[in-house]
């Protein structure tokens, strides 16, 4: 299946459908887990605590969000390859990160997890036939493609990519 269009996810995650490269969820796999992957771990130790401004997330909080959301994600894609049509309702990820203790946690264990994480999900989006792309279900008030959602799943890492290397390294 091809990339998705306008209609396919809700207008919201425009940006992160564009910031994934590629025409299929085969070429999503093939080149961003790695990428990803190669960025993390080249993070710091030392900028676990770095926040670019007051009130603006730690990269331990950043972490955090990543995984939170790529479990969120997951589990939609999950449930809408299923052919599962009850409404998903969105979240607020500033609510999350205000209640997740990442104080107590290290950069290195974030990683680990984020890793896990990550990898998990790739496993379960090569999972998917290519006739479960085009199953729809509702994701934060609006229809969401599967295939979209693959999409969108990889464009929000790249997004929060792009804002640690442009604010906190």
């Amino acid at each position: 299946m091809s990339r998705p269009v306008a209609g396919d996810f809700g207008a919201f995650y425009q940006g992160y459908a564009d910031l994934a490269t590629g025409n299929s969820v085969a070429e999503l796999l093939q080149t961003h887990p790695t990428n990803i992957a190669a960025f993390i771990n080249s993070i710091s130790d030392q900028k676990a605590d770095y926040a670019y401004a007051p009130g603006k997330w730690t990269i331990k909080q950043l972490f955090q969000h990543l995984i939170d959301t790529e479990r969120i994600f997951a589990y939609r894609a999950l449930r809408i390859s299923r052919k599962d049509t009850t409404p998903l309702p969105g979240f607020d990820e500033n609510h999350y990160a205000a209640n997740a203790p990442v104080a107590e946690r290290s950069l290195a264990e974030l990683k680990e997890e984020y890793l896990l994480v990550r990898k998990s999900t790739d496993i379960l989006l090569a999972s998917f036939q290519e006739d479960q792309l085009s199953f729809i279900g509702n994701a934060s008030g609006h229809p969401c493609t599967l295939n979209a959602l693959c999409f969108i799943i990889f464009g929000h890492h790249l997004h929060h990519i792009n804002i640690l290397k442009e604010r906190y390294l």
